[in-house]
């Protein structure tokens, strides 16, 4: 939580949490891409962050309890980060964020296709992805179903779309 928050509104505090450029971005790749090094996120950012930049916000979203360190087992001077039930509750969120930025920007067919999927699978889908996410993240019961899966599919399927309509 910031230092000095401006009021107790909710809104608020969670605009001073999350609010900044690239905070969500960060628990969008990790959610999304299974991102879970600092390597991974910065190597995969669609936006380009900043090595500094991405060192500050997983700093900041470690300190805020949304996301979790821990070493990683393969490589001792490294670590892994992990979404907390607090980031993963954020699914919803981000299932309206994705809904809006499709009706009134103009989105790319491949990066948008997860935020059409979770919009068309409603609160059942951001339920079984909250799941699944608490599996991959949390050391949860695996789920029955694979969300992480199908928006990989829908993504690679996008993708080909655009390699061949890209063909001469």
């Amino acid at each position: 939580m910031a230092q000095t928050e401006r009021s107790g509104c909710p809104i608020n505090l969670t605009l001073e949490q999350l609010g900044d450029r690239w905070s969500l971005i960060v628990i969008r790749d990790m959610m999304f891409g299974n991102r879970r090094s600092f390597g991974e996120l910065l190597a995969h950012s669609e936006e380009g962050i900043a090595t500094n930049i991405l060192a500050d916000r997983l700093k900041r979203l470690t300190a805020a309890g949304l996301l979790s360190r821990a070493p990683d087992p393969a490589h001792r001077q490294k670590s892994v980060y992990s979404l907390t039930e607090a980031s993963i509750q954020l699914v919803p969120l981000l299932a309206h964020m994705g809904a809006w930025g499709r009706r009134h920007t103009p989105v790319s067919r491949e990066l948008s296709v997860r935020a059409e999927l979770l919009e068309k699978g409603g609160p059942p889908l951001w339920s079984a992805f909250m799941d699944e996410l608490r599996h991959l993240h949390l050391a949860a019961r695996r789920p029955p179903r694979s969300v992480f899966a199908d928006f990989q599919s829908a993504y690679e399927k996008a993708l080909a779309r655009r390699a061949r309509r890209s063909k001469p």
